[in-house]
């Protein structure tokens, strides 16, 4: 995919430079104009576009994570389709800067299992979330879950998610070649079936990978990798390293288990059996301190805690007094307590003093009063009597005026568009959008949707590549890849063949390859004559050639050897051009044999054998007749078919 650093998409996105780059799409650093942030926008390649199949797997991923609210779950902010620059389709995530789990095992081999538990449990909680809510991820690996700088993990890439609430089109073969093969359940690659417990087997197998640094099975390609998963039983973490807790190396062999039942549940059970084992450090050896703390969000909460705590302890009773009022008292009553023991009683007048207290609380009720002043003001003739527009995005016109007129406001259609996810004849958006204010007897614009932008494919074939060049791009689509082969039915330079197919109906902007002919393909003819008839045969049919044999005899040319051909070899011929081969019968003449004394029977056999015809001349009365003269005589020449008289008595 060329590099789109520097474009922006969709009117909003800036894109600053690539992130990462995979077989489905580019990942790109960008800037939201509108809300002046950094995101990553995932775009996926051209070429895979105008594939219905991908576009939707693209479309499930940002449905998927966007059904999920989880700390470790990388968010979806925004999904859409590029029209006002370059053609593309893509998803705005938030921008995790760190790296992948795959990285930090590339550069550090394997991780010890201190460091390993803050990752791997907050993976399970965030695959345990999707569970819940029927969401199977079906390709967890160390690729997909991003650790930020800040000590976040994170896991992204729901592409081959399935689950009810985000549709169930992916087909049992694509999850498959899609999916990992390292990390690849028994049932995924023999059955094409994923399920809650597919997701725990991946993620043990990611366990197994992180503490001991190798991939449970390797092979020479990904098809050998698959059958170990489903012939072999991944082994023990024991048997790979030494101080492994038994109990944590008996959870991970049962969560790899080739049977789904021996598994946990889901990534829940899952989650909740490694803190069990937290939990009970003391007899299982792992360290159960630390997962008391944890709260699988990878936050930094202690400070954030004991700030509060100080906040709550400083703060003062509005009913205690403040340290000046105990002063003034304190000091009062030490006054009256000096007037008495002196006996002498104080009789001047005093203006007494208003306390902080006191001014704060008028103040207060001043506050309140204003405040319900501005809101009897904001409801009577204030903003207050503009009508809150109801959401209307989903309905037909029909619907959305139900939903409007009653509320004393008018619509209006603005704009028809095109939409991948609005159905043709439905709203959109509004303007004013749903929960702003309009005023009463306002009008709300609607912007409806024409149903998915699709272009007919024209039918190109016999054309030129020029004049089917304008027909595509009249078409609202671009050429895409063109090659020429030879062609016995087409002329040179039309179109043989296309794709997609005429009248297929694509997004704009789709690719349309087509196929040029190079007329019928030319080939040089080697000379056979006086060669092996047979070869002739097989190397010029092999060659394409349209092969006809006859037979003649020959004075020169042995049985079987060719005399001669028809066109002459010289230069090319077409392909499929037809050839005549003149193979020799042999001589046209036959030798008298020497047949004197043999039986009749078989002195005529000999005869016809050699193409003669035979007449009998019977004399004598022997019982068994012999040949006693031949007409013409023995050694003489005669040609085939020639009548030869014996004479037999």
């Amino acid at each position: 995919m060329a590099d789109l650093t520097g474009e922006i998409i969709d009117g909003r996105y800036q894109l600053l430079r690539i992130i990462d780059s995979g077989g489905m799409a580019t990942i790109y650093s960008a800037l939201d104009l509108r809300l002046d942030r950094h995101v990553a926008v995932k775009i996926m390649h051209p070429h895979l576009a105008t594939d219905e199949n991908y576009v939707e797997r693209f479309i499930r991923e940002a449905k998927a994570a966007a059904a999920l609210s989880h700390p470790n779950i990388v968010a979806i902010q925004d999904q859409g389709w590029n029209q006002g620059g370059v053609p593309a389709v893509f998803i705005v995530m938030e921008l995790v800067e760190g790296a992948t789990l795959r990285q930090y095992l590339n550069e550090r081999g394997k991780l010890p299992l201190v460091e390993l538990m803050p990752i791997i449990k907050p993976v399970l909680s965030a695959i345990a979330a999707a569970h819940r809510l029927g969401i199977v991820h079906r390709d967890i690996k160390p690729e997909n879950v991003l650790i930020s700088k800040d000590g976040r993990v994170k896991i992204a890439d729901f592409g081959l998610a399935r689950g009810s609430i985000i549709g169930q089109t992916m087909t049992a073969e694509s999850s498959v070649v899609l999916g990992s093969v390292s990390y690849l359940a028994p049932e995924q690659v023999q059955r094409g079936v994923a399920d809650a417990r597919s997701d725990v087997y991946s993620s043990a197998v990611m366990f197994f990978e992180a503490l001991t640094g190798e991939k449970p099975f390797t092979g020479e390609d990904p098809v050998q990798v698959a059958l170990k998963h489903v012939k072999e039983r991944i082994p023990r973490l024991s048997q790979m390293m030494t101080g492994v807790p038994p109990a944590l190396d008996d959870l991970i062999y049962l969560a790899t288990s080739s049977n789904p039942d021996e598994r946990p549940v889901d990534a829940g059970d899952f989650l909740a059996k490694i803190r069990a084992l937290e939990l009970d450090g003391d007899s299982t050896g792992m360290d159960s301190g630390k997962s008391q703390m944890s709260l699988e969000l990878d936050l930094p909460l202690q400070s954030t805690f004991a700030h509060s705590q100080k906040e709550i302890v400083e703060s003062p009773d509005p009913s205690s007094p403040t340290g000046e009022e105990k002063s003034k008292v304190n000091r009062m009553d030490a006054n009256v307590d000096k007037d008495k023991k002196s006996g002498e009683e104080v009789s001047r007048p005093t203006k007494r003093k208003l306390s902080k207290r006191v001014k704060r609380n008028r103040v207060i009720a001043a506050g309140i009063l204003i405040a319900l002043i501005a809101t009897t003001w904001y409801i009577v003739i204030g903003p207050g009597t503009r009508v809150e527009v109801p959401s209307v995005a989903g309905m037909s016109i029909t619907q959305a005026s139900n939903a409007l007129t009653p509320l004393g406001l008018n619509i209006e259609i603005r704009q028809k568009e095109f939409s991948e996810d609005i159905a043709d004849g439905k709203v959109i958006r509004s303007d004013p959008a749903g929960g702003d204010k309009v005023a009463e007897g306002g009008t709300v614009y609607l912007y409806v949707s024409q149903g998915k932008e699709r272009y007919t494919v024209p039918t190109i074939a016999g054309l030129t590549p020029e004049e089917a060049t304008a027909l595509i791009q009249d078409s609202n689509l671009r050429v895409g890849a063109v090659t020429s082969r030879f062609s016995p039915d087409v002329e040179a330079g039309k179109i043989i063949a296309q794709e997609p197919a005429a009248s297929a109906r694509v997004m704009r902007d789709s690719l349309v390859n087509f196929v040029v002919s190079k007329g019928i393909e030319s080939m040089a003819v080697n000379n056979y004559i006086g060669k092996s008839g047979e070869q002739a045969l097989n190397e010029l049919t092999a060659a394409g050639f349209d092969v006809e044999v006859e037979y003649k005899y020959s004075e020169t040319e042995a049985p079987d050897f060719v005399i001669s051909q028809l066109p002459e070899p010289s230069g090319d011929l077409p392909k499929g051009s037809k050839i005549i081969l003149v193979v020799s019968q042999g001589t046209e003449f036959i030798k008298i044999p020497n047949l004197g004394s043999k039986p009749s029977d078989e002195a005529q056999r000999i005869l016809e054998d050699l193409g003669l015809v035979v007449k009998v001349d019977p004399s004598g009365k022997n019982e068994i007749k012999r040949v006693y003269a031949i007409n013409p005589k023995v050694d003489s020449k005669v040609k085939r078919g020639s009548t030869v008289t014996i004479s037999v008595r």
